[in-house]
């Protein structure tokens, strides 16, 4: 029996089409029934031909996989460099190919090729060296999207420095917090970056970080971004320009171990600690390059656009490393989709001839709601893919995207991973799979999710909690400095599964769909329902933008819904349209999940990654205070306008 109750159907169904399969990697469902039959059967020879055609290996690895639940060791005894195996390996062939295709937001442009994307990365790593760093030390990094930033993690890959990446958009307490527990002992910043045409003070915030203590930082590297000249330089400070300047352009790369550290990446808790997710060299170095060429049918002539800041996991993965390991041309837009004019997005794609785009459900439905005179205004053309990732797509966003963005002709690629993933594990192979709307199809080959119930009995059909059964190349280490926090996380229901933290409902055909965290699964009147589904109902009326459904606590049914919905421009929300909407979600999945209330909002609160933050939704609801961390939201004033609608 299943543990939560679903209730979404969904029976629209889109074959590859048969120009795109043609010329794919992986051409037919035979291609992948053949690769996930061949590493059920030896997984090790199958990994371990997977490493060996995706990385250069200066020293071949000896062992496969050593798996000590809850810990995997991949690769052993190989020694590789990500820096070397995205930029050397490709300069005699491609060495004057657009590497990067970089656009600000006030509109400045300029590309770099592979040879000069080289040549600076080898300059910052031989300054990095020059002020000390040495493998294993921590480095950070508080960018803009700009070039420079993936300059940073390639030359900090370079010497095997693990880099930490922190979002542009963090507060200087939220960078602080997060610079000593990496006990970091250099930061990489700019003077600014644009955002909505304002300059977000970058430096400024380090320096309030540093006011109030990160000790172990000794120099600050600042790059130029904002203005004609850099602002006076305190004494730990030094200009990037006159830094590299002085350094030459070759540098010899750390041959590091598989299991060398490659980065750290901090995640919010919910409990308001931020947890550094640990990924290593090899593993990860082989399923992102792999997943980059399966998942987006990567060819060399594709202009790439994933459009995640690299503050972020889907950046890391899917703008610098797997992208460049593959020989691709990335796009990098510094600023907001919809600045200066709500077109942005559409013009980049027209005038760079994207091929590939890969974007948020939530950036999806914004730009839904501002309707489709905006891209309809712009030759999209050479699009040929379109991807998804960050949640749960509702269909009608899914068929919006296909329709108005693919002119129905790309196939949709709905990815499911996770910052501790590393890389994409659920997903359509897009000249393989058939898909549906609103689900993330299949597990690549190789990847092993179930779904189980409380008992830990597989749903073979039906609803669950998620679960990785068998360990995988990219998946995460630890948590930096804190193992028994990583135990308790994901091994905690089971000792030898991963639990991912979400559920999902498995249909006849084996698909998966993703429910959404298991924290915004509701019990209401003894069903568990996924608010994803709510959701998706409500946005399925033509007149809602946006919405998003939380529980909260009811003495008779033990949680009522609570809808928090954005209507399109123009719609006047009344109480009519309350009714409305309420026998909307009866009529298209039942009377069990028709919200008990319906409140609406100018905006919903969200991450500068486009994440809507269920949580702090779930404290409005209930009338409590808020907790937990909030420096990862965009604007505060979103949820200081849901809580003065409340009094």
């Amino acid at each position: 029996m299943s543990e939560f109750s679903t209730v979404l159907s969904e029976t629209r169904r889109f074959p590859p089409p048969p120009a795109f399969a043609a010329k794919a990697h992986l051409t037919s469902m035979e291609d992948y029934r053949r690769l996930c039959a061949e590493a059920d059967a030896d997984p090790d020879a199958w990994w371990a031909a997977r490493a060996n055609e995706e990385l250069h290996w200066q020293t071949p690895f000896h062992t496969v996989c050593e798996w000590e639940p809850p810990h995997a060791k991949w690769f052993l005894g190989g020694k590789t460099n990500l820096s070397y195996n995205a930029l050397d390996r490709h300069l005699a062939t491609l060495g004057e190919k657009a590497a990067i295709r970089f656009e600000g937001e006030p509109g400045d442009r300029r590309d770099v090729t592979y040879r000069q994307l080289h040549a600076e990365v080898c300059r910052l790593a031989n300054a990095l060296r020059a002020l000390g760093v040495k493998a294993g030390d921590r480095v950070g990094i508080y960018l803009p999207l700009i070039p420079e930033a993936a300059v940073a993690m390639l030359a900090c890959a370079r010497i095997g420095a693990p880099h930490s990446v922190v979002f542009g958009g963090f507060s200087a307490e939220a960078l602080r917090d997060r610079m000593n527990d990496a006990q970091a002992k250099v930061l990489i910043t700019a003077d600014g970056g644009w955002r909505k045409g304002q300059v977000v003070p970058l430096l400024e915030n380090v320096r309030g970080a540093l006011a109030h203590g990160v000790p172990t930082i000794e120099k600050v590297i600042v790059a130029q971004r904002t203005g004609a000249a850099l602002p006076a330089l305190r004494e730990n400070e030094v200009a990037w320009s006159a830094l590299v300047a002085a350094q030459p352009a070759t540098c010899e790369p750390e041959w590091v171990d598989a299991e060398h550290p490659l980065f750290i990446l901090y995640t919010s808790g919910s409990t308001g600690t931020p947890k550094g997710v640990l990924h290593t060299t090899g593993g990860y170095g082989v399923w992102t390059s792999l997943t980059s060429r399966w998942v987006f049918d990567l060819k060399p002539d594709d202009i790439f656009w994933c459009t995640a800041d690299v503050g972020w996991v889907t950046g890391h993965s899917y703008v610098v490393y797997g992208p460049l390991m593959n020989a691709a041309t990335v796009v990098l837009y510094e600023g907001a989709p919809t600045t200066p004019a709500p077109d942005r997005f559409w013009d980049l794609i027209e005038r760079h001839r994207v091929t590939i785009l890969y974007t948020a459900p939530t950036a999806i439905r914004a730009f839904m709601r501002l309707g489709e005179a905006h891209p309809k205004k712009h030759d999209l053309t050479s699009l040929r893919l379109l991807g998804t990732v960050g949640e749960p797509i509702n269909p009608e966003a899914w068929m919006w995207y296909r329709e108005t963005i693919g002119g129905g002709r790309c196939p949709v690629v709905d990815t499911w991973w996770q910052t501790e993933t590393g890389g994409i594990l659920i997903s359509p192979l897009p000249g393989v799979t058939i898909t549906k709307p609103g689900s993330a199809t299949l597990p690549l080959p190789g990847i092993h999710p179930q779904i189980l119930d409380k008992q830990h009995r597989e749903v073979k059909e039906g609803a669950g909690k998620l679960f990785i059964t068998k360990p995988w190349p990219s998946m995460l280490r630890t948590i930096w400095g804190n193992d028994a926090r990583f135990k308790a996380g994901y091994f905690g229901e089971h000792p030898e599964l991963y639990f991912t933290g979400d559920g999902a409902r498995r249909d006849a055909d084996g698909y998966f769909w993703i429910i959404g965290r298991v924290d915004d699964v509701v019990n209401v009147a003894g069903h568990r329902l996924g608010t994803a589904e709510v959701e998706s109902a409500l946005v399925s009326n033509l007149k809602v933008a946006e919405a998003a459904v939380v529980g909260r606590p009811d003495e008779l049914k033990g949680t009522a819904l609570v809808a928090f919905v954005t209507v399109k421009a123009g719609v006047p929300t009344t109480p009519e349209l309350v009714a409305e909407l309420c026998a909307h979600v009866t009529k298209e999945i039942g009377a069990i999940a028709r919200p008990d209330e319906i409140r609406f909002a100018v905006a919903l609160p969200k991450t500068r990654s486009g994440k809507i933050m269920r949580r702090l939704l779930r404290d409005v609801a209930a009338g409590t205070e808020t907790k937990g961390d909030t420096s990862t939201l965009e604007d505060l004033s979103v949820l200081a306008a849901l809580r003065n609608d409340d009094e």
